[in-house]
């Protein structure tokens, strides 16, 4: 793809996206993430009302009467976008790819940030790490991030969220709001997930396409394994062979949302051709009121 042309791409999505954060996402997006914690401001004399567990002992001692430690939250944040970019990310039979969907969602969250002031890194990853930037302020980073999830070539077609989990969790020792943004045809990585769930904020965000969920009749039909790259006949008119490839999604599907909620997670679900900013919009005002 010519330099001139991703460029084009790069200035629609940011229109597009940078419209939604603006006007949409940023005040939900500001209320739902309360920031890194409290941080330590100033020792003060205790006040009628104070909580007595915020009484400094040492002070105290010191001057013969109580003092208290005051906190404040610490606003500034920094957002992760891990972004699965394996073979199965190029599948879709409506108007678009996975990949489409995901570039747009991930460029929503992460001009979303920058309106807050946060930082935003990117990971993306297949079976291994396959690109990591690292978080920082900032259009022009934002617009980087951009570039690279629209023309970067992986070098495998294969999945390990586990793997990009650890990665994640070796290399960002602060709390973050971490972002998973995959079709999550992968099992195995809850046990990572709960580890990195107890240190970030996490939330995984599913797409699928509509013909993942069930396998249309269409006789027999060459296929493409777009992650072992294997090409097979597969009889399609067999409602065995439906029934299981109906089965292997369920399969997946349940694993994520059982997993992520068992490691305190946030889930989103998005089908290519529906609104994620509506997912979005509801899942940023239900973490805002909890």
């Amino acid at each position: 793809m010519e330099t001139k042309e991703i460029l084009k791409k790069v200035r629609k999505i940011e229109i597009k996206t940078r419209r939604l954060s603006d006007h949409i996402f940023s005040g939900e997006y500001h209320s739902s993430f309360k920031g890194r914690g409290m941080t330590f401001s100033e020792v003060r004399q205790y006040q009628f009302g104070d909580d007595v567990r915020s009484i400094d002992w040492n002070v105290t001692a010191r001057y013969h009467e109580p003092y208290v430690k005051v906190f404040e939250e610490e606003r500034e944040l920094t957002m992760v976008l891990m972004v699965d970019v394996s073979g199965s990310e190029l599948f879709g039979t409506t108007k678009q790819f996975k990949k489409n969907t995901i570039t747009e969602i991930a460029a929503t969250l992460a001009f979303s940030a920058i309106q807050n002031n946060d930082k935003v890194g990117l990971l993306l990853f297949s079976d291994q790490t396959e690109l990591y930037i690292p978080p920082k302020k900032g259009r022009s980073h934002v617009l980087r991030i951009i570039r690279e999830l629209i023309e970067f070539k992986p070098k495998s077609t294969k999945t390990n969220i586990s793997e990009a989990l650890k990665f994640i969790s070796s290399v960002q020792k602060k709390k973050a709001i971490v972002f998973i943004l995959s079709d999550f045809l992968d099992d195995e990585y809850e046990a990572t997930l709960k580890i990195v769930g107890k240190k970030h904020d996490v939330t995984g965000i599913r797409i699928f396409d509509k013909h993942e969920i069930s396998m249309p009749n269409l006789g027999l039909v060459p296929m493409l394994d777009a992650e072992t790259k294997e090409v097979m006949l597969v009889n399609t008119a067999s409602k065995k062979v439906r029934n299981s490839y109906a089965g292997y999604y369920l399969k997946t599907a349940n694993y994520f949302e059982k997993s992520f909620s068992r490691s305190g997670a946030g889930v989103i679900s998005s089908q290519i051709g529906e609104s994620y900013v509506k997912k979005l919009l509801g899942y940023f005002k239900q973490k805002g009121v909890r």
